[in-house]
């Protein structure tokens, strides 16, 4: 699958953060429309940004050519007014899917941010690509509280490919996580949402991370898991024998899961826990032997 990709001139570049954002972030930031990686899951397909679009989700991303331009002028304004500034980016795409690689807008934006940095900025990202900014993203971390947040919803490429085909691998997101951290970067692995894992998921994660965030397709879509229920998740899981992770209380089997393994300021779950400066700082990764993993009872 090839996606259409068109380059537009966007009127702004940061959105006032309402609904799941609005516990501590003031705006996102997204600087592609559409998404190349098209998870079966995203709650971006439920949106009007898609059901408005002719073309298939995952099929068109329009490319923002003048984001870091608009970036510059929208934070001369709020500066003056003395706002702060707290960017969640991205809530609508991904700033590291394929295009970046060429179109360079993400990166262009973190030049710019050195310039005029927010008072916080968290990247949300699934692509290993981020990697290539890490001289920037040191420099920025030094301007403002820096968290970058790797998505990593399962441990097994093959529950990836039926949810998410396009995605980056997993193991490719696992060696990003460590060069980030390995920078002195503020890490979240985000387990979002949780799809089915092995007993191994936290020792894959232990010593590569600053904290565990964790969120479900019942809870974290927007819409108490009913855009979910439109796209057809159920079923899916169901076709593929794994009901049993389809569950309204899963993220609290999953949050006792990992607390056998990291400290329990290290794990943050759903919306009430999002907002990156909660907590505060990096915290080390508990030196715990957990070659033996959890009991999948605890997952039953």
């Amino acid at each position: 699958m090839k996606p259409e990709f068109k380059h537009i001139v966007a009127k702004r570049i940061l959105t006032e953060a309402k609904g799941y954002l609005d516990v501590g972030f003031t705006h996102s930031l997204n600087p592609y429309r559409g998404c190349a990686f098209a998870c079966a899951y995203c709650y971006v397909r439920e949106m009007p940004i898609q059901k408005f679009h002719t073309v298939p989700w995952g099929e068109w991303v329009d490319v923002k050519s003048n984001a870091a331009e608009n970036y510059s002028m929208e934070m001369v304004k709020l500066r003056r007014k003395q706002k702060p500034v707290n960017i969640f980016m991205s809530s609508a795409t991904d700033p590291y899917q394929p295009i970046e690689r060429q179109a360079g807008i993400t990166r262009a934006l973190l030049e710019t941010m050195l310039k005029y940095p927010p008072d916080v900025l968290q990247i949300q990202t699934r692509g290993p690509l981020i990697t290539r900014d890490i001289d920037l993203l040191i420099e920025l971390k030094k301007r403002c509280d820096l968290l970058v947040s790797m998505t990593v919803e399962t441990d097994r490429d093959d529950i990836r490919r039926i949810f998410a085909p396009f995605a980056p691998g997993i193991r490719a997101r696992i060696k990003a996580l460590q060069q980030l951290h390995d920078a002195g970067i503020a890490i979240q692995a985000a387990i979002s949402p949780v799809l089915p894992f092995s007993a191994e998921f936290p020792k894959l994660l232990s010593g590569k991370v600053d904290r565990i965030w964790i969120d479900t397709l019942s809870i974290g879509d927007g819409s108490f898991g009913k855009r979910s229920v439109r796209l057809g998740m159920p079923r899916l899981f169901d076709e593929h024998g794994l009901s049993k992770w389809y569950r309204p209380d899963l993220h609290i089997v999953v949050a006792k899961h990992f607390k056998k393994y990291f400290s329990e300021s290290m794990i943050r779950v759903s919306r009430s826990e999002a907002f990156p400066v909660a907590g505060g700082g990096r915290e080390k990764s508990p030196r715990r032997d957990v070659a033996q993993g959890p009991s999948h009872q605890d997952m039953d």
